[in-house]
């Protein structure tokens, strides 16, 4: 059994919530690679994620979508390195990104309205175009 993966003080991953399974990858790796699993696929239950608000929760369904298999737990592999245990470090540190970019809260846009300069010099460079444009014409048709 594997140990539940921190994200912060009050967010975590118990390990009961955490299923580690290792096959062969591709790539890299001599003659070890048709020999040793090193490939990790390690999925998470997200329901089951500690500490989460329902709008955090919310985002971090959002934001693993495509990574979702059939049960709804997140799927996350990696075979980044040669070694087994690294593999499981670098898709528990994919796990905790991703639930650290959930808890973040995004920003409420608030509209804004152009400055009175900046009105104005919209308006002189629409001006200028205009006296440009009517230049080109045929002589005779300007006002």
């Amino acid at each position: 059994m594997s140990e539940p993966i921190v994200v912060n003080g009050s967010v975590r991953v118990p390990a009961a919530a955490i299923t580690v399974h290792a096959s062969r990858a591709s790539g890299p790796g001599g003659q070890n690679v048709n020999k040793v699993a090193t490939k990790v696929d390690l999925r998470v239950d997200l329901a089951l994620v500690e500490g989460l608000s329902s709008p955090a929760r919310d985002r971090l369904l959002r934001l693993a979508a495509r990574r979702l298999d059939a049960e709804g737990r997140l799927l996350v592999t990696s075979q980044a390195t040669r070694t087994q245990s690294l593999n499981v470090e670098d898709a528990r540190d994919k796990v905790r990104a991703l639930i650290a970019a959930a808890l973040v809260r995004p920003k409420t846009r608030r509209p804004t309205r152009p400055t009175a300069v900046a009105r104005e010099r919209r308006i002189e460079g629409k001006e200028r175009r205009s006296v440009v444009k009517r230049t080109r014409s045929r002589p005779g048709t300007w006002d």
